[in-house]
């Protein structure tokens, strides 16, 4: 059994895309920064917990716990949640680059079993005035969204450039290393 511990939509729908049968489950963890965290540590930590969490309801299942912290200029970028934050966020990134950590832990509690990854992608943001950061959000709405924008849509029309080794890390759950710890964990995958 395997049991994602996200009830994102964007994460649901990338695990749909490996072909292998699988519940969602709320993982309900605090996700307040610890002071003086690193946005990479974040990411790990909050992937951790949610697997762990969820496991604790699913104690012979595989859980797969993800989480995504932006980094602009050595700062976490949270989701925006309104119009206003990310007008803020994507104006501050007009022009740089945004690091995007992408913490994966698969977890089986029965055994106690762990695999940890973590991804890095670096997206140039080009130059944006404010009547393109306007009319992106009017159009996307991305208020869910770590850096406040959609990937998969047209948020792809801010960027200049992306550099990963797993696109789908990006949206929110990098299939690639994943894909390997599943098949590690007794999953067939092609």
């Amino acid at each position: 059994m395997l049991v994602l511990a996200s009830t994102s939509p964007y994460r649901r729908d990338l695990l749909k895309r490996l072909g292998i049968a699988f519940e969602t489950a709320r993982p309900d963890v605090d996700e307040i920064p610890l002071s003086g965290e690193s946005p990479m540590a974040r990411a790990q930590r909050l992937a951790e917990a949610k697997a762990r969490a969820v496991a604790e309801r699913h104690r012979d299942a595989w859980v797969i716990g993800s989480d995504q912290v932006a980094e602009l200029n050595g700062q976490a970028l949270g989701k925006p949640g309104s119009f206003e934050r990310a007008a803020d966020q994507l104006a501050a990134a007009a022009g740089h680059r945004v690091h995007f950590h992408t913490a994966v832990t698969v977890f089986r509690h029965s055994d106690k079993r762990t695999m940890r990854f973590c991804d890095l992608t670096v997206v140039q943001f080009r130059a944006l005035s404010n009547a393109e950061i306007e009319r992106y959000l009017h159009a996307e709405q991305p208020y869910d969204c770590a850096g406040s924008f959609k990937a998969e849509g047209l948020g792809i029309a801010l960027f200049e450039s992306i550099e990963s080794r797993d696109p789908s890390a990006l949206i929110g759950l990098p299939l690639i290393s994943l894909s390997k710890a599943l098949r590690q964990a007794g999953f067939s995958l092609p």
